[in-house]
């Protein structure tokens, strides 16, 4: 299907349901966005390729290759965002997707509220990573990172943090909005040797927790997606 002749981003629908299809292509073209779809994961990467959308938007059950297969396919030449919409809420199948290098999960059914949001946190990091852009400060509440200087301050304070804890800090930063795994974390900090040793994360979340979220707010930045990872959600 040819895409809607509007300015908005181009989003790429992967979903064999009629109806989700349907509500998903009349709730999204209202609010600009410019829409291809495809039925099967084979008609799914062929589109990716052919049209290089701003977004995906994937279906795990579809009738000839499975989502996760989707997303590995697309991962082998391009960053572009990967948001799973699947029936499949089980912890397991969230981590495989996420692992596989889709960047969020939405467990059916969802809130078009909040799939807009997932939306815009997904495009927004997908253009921060484009060559060439500078890595603007970031910020979250009361707390801010200049990527630049290293300085991480919190209603203006500065605050210190050991090594391991900024390149976990940064690394949840650079993914703000989306659930990365322990498998994620333990990697990209860690390094590759580390990545089944869960409890040597909470232990430093919980030095992260303590030392960046305001003592006695109800407000909690730091967002465990209890066997599957973490999220830093800004209010």
């Amino acid at each position: 299907m040819n895409a809607r002749s509007v300015d908005g981003p181009l989003i790429l629908i992967v979903e064999d349901e009629p109806q989700v299809r349907r509500f998903l292509r009349t709730s999204l073209q209202a609010h600009g966005y410019r829409l291809l779809e495809a039925v099967t994961g084979a008609e799914g990467i062929r589109m990716a390729s052919q049209y290089v959308p701003e977004i995906v938007l994937l279906d795990l059950g579809l009738p000839d290759v499975d989502g996760l297969e989707v997303t590995r396919r697309i991962r082998e030449w391009s960053r572009m965002p990967i948001l799973v919409l699947s029936a499949r809420g089980q912890e397991s199948a969230k981590v495989d997707a996420l692992d596989a290098g889709a960047d969020d999960y939405l467990t059916k059914p969802f809130g078009f509220a909040e799939l807009l949001a997932r939306i815009r946190v997904a495009l927004r990091h997908a253009r921060r990573a484009e060559p060439g852009t500078d890595e603007p400060d970031f910020e979250c509440g009361p707390l801010r990172v200049e990527f630049d200087t290293r300085r991480v301050t919190v209603a203006g304070a500065e605050v210190h943090l050991t090594p391991i804890e900024y390149k976990l800090l940064t690394t949840l930063a650079r993914h703000s909005g989306r659930v990365v795994t322990h498998k994620q974390l333990l990697q990209e900090v860690w390094g590759p040797q580390n990545t089944q040793d869960n409890q040597y994360l909470r232990v430093y979340m919980t030095h992260l927790r303590r030392k960046l979220e305001p003592a006695g707010s109800s407000a909690r930045i730091f967002k465990t997606e209890v066997g599957v990872g973490y999220r830093l959600e800004c209010p």
